[in-house]
């Protein structure tokens, strides 16, 4: 099994509830044949330039252990999703779980 990195970018005018949705449909895709390592939920981010008409996005990452037909399969349903305007899967041969890109200070 390999390590991968998955990112994708919601609308901006999806609510908390709709958000916490999408993360348990693609956790449960995940944990059907790999292993959820971390999830991170970024919050409402600005784009470099509109994508779909949208200025803004929420994004959400997974870091997460699986096989290749665990990112076909996600990748498979991501692209019907409405909800979502963006993703990115990127594999690794070790990941690093301590780094958290947008930790806030709070």
């Amino acid at each position: 099994m390999a390590f991968y990195e998955h990112t994708f970018v919601g609308k901006q005018d999806l609510t908390s509830k709709q958000i916490e949705g999408l993360v348990s449909k693609y956790t449960e895709i995940i944990k059907k044949s790999g292993k959820i390592l971390k999830t991170e939920n970024w919050g409402l981010l600005n784009l470099a330039t509109k994508i779909k008409k949208n200025s803004k996005g929420i994004f959400v990452h997974f870091k997460f252990e699986g096989k290749d037909e665990v990112v076909k399969d996600l990748e498979k349903k991501l692209i019907i999703e409405n909800d979502v305007i963006r993703f990115l899967t990127v594999k690794y041969n070790k990941l690093d779980l301590d780094k958290e890109y947008f930790k806030s200070d709070k």
